[in-house]
């Protein structure tokens, strides 16, 4: 079987990138080491402005992050102009340790009504984007072991299948509307609008605005957004002096009980 291997993530942290970098390497290894020739990775605006089209003779992993349950909504006009041409497609979602909810179903389902034939899905476990602690370091040995056992099933099911049907995973539809926090008295609260504020420790290296996936934080001054924060993580946990935080009341509430409730390790779930 000759197939050409390509990898299509967002991955603000890298948490994402790693799990479908892992899963296309040991099928590249399962297939006498096919190279993988190709990484797409449309984190950052730039990248995701031109569509990408795949033929009958590729093999994609595709993987993005979890955002409230969902995929996240400002990919989705990017992931819908994505042509499949009948290419095989391998939906990853990673989540912080809650729940990945229907975004897997969600993810799948854009790729089969652009044209692609799903073979297998997979939901991770990342460091959550707004914790150091929830799933702290993952995705970590035991769940790229987990990977390696995922691509070896998936080359089996392709050396073996006659007919490749797409395959059935988790989740609602029509889908779950996007999860929401609550705030101390139990009501919905919206925090789409935080944004993360600058300290003191600010070094003004612009690494923030490097790698903000939105292209938000102005160039000029690095404490000022210039458009929408999607709590990504990135401007945060990548800063060398520390000086990204947050300070919004509903944000931390909601921080700190993801952190208590949903400490306990989860495991990845496979589709094949």
């Amino acid at each position: 079987m000759n197939k050409k291997i390509n990898t299509m993530f967002f991955s603000s942290t890298d948490t994402t990138k790693k799990v479908v970098v892992q899963v296309a390497n040991k099928i590249a290894e399962n297939m006498n080491g096919a190279m993988i020739i190709n990484h797409i990775d449309f984190t950052l605006p730039e990248a995701r402005k031109e569509p990408t089209s795949f033929t009958e003779e590729d093999l994609v992993v595709v993987g993005v992050p979890v955002y409230a349950g969902r995929v996240p909504n400002v990919l989705l006009k990017y992931l819908n102009r994505i042509i499949g041409n009948g290419a095989l497609a391998i939906p990853v979602v990673l989540y912080g340790n809650r729940n990945y909810d229907d975004a897997l179903i969600e993810l799948r389902d854009i790729l089969v009504d652009n044209g692609f034939k799903v073979i297998a899905g997979g939901a991770f476990i990342g460091e959550h984007s707004f914790s150091k602690i929830l799933a702290k370091n993952r995705p970590d040995e035991k769940d790229l072991a987990i990977a390696d056992d995922f691509a070896h099933e998936i080359y089996k099911k392709i050396i073996t299948q006659e007919k490749i049907e797409n395959v059935v995973v988790k989740g609602n539809t029509p889908y779950r509307q996007y999860y929401r926090p609550k705030n101390k008295e139990g009501v919905s609260v919206d925090i789409r609008k935080v944004k993360p504020k600058t300290n003191d420790n600010c070094i003004d290296c612009k690494l923030c605005v490097s790698v903000c996936p939105m292209g938000s934080i102005d160039q000029d001054d690095v404490s000022k957004f210039n458009g929408i924060c999607i709590k990504c993580g990135a401007c945060i946990k990548k800063c060398p002096a520390e000086a990204k935080y947050y300070d919004d009341e509903d944000y931390l509430r909601h921080k700190y009980e993801l952190e208590v409730d949903f400490a306990e390790r989860r495991a990845p779930e496979l589709f094949i």
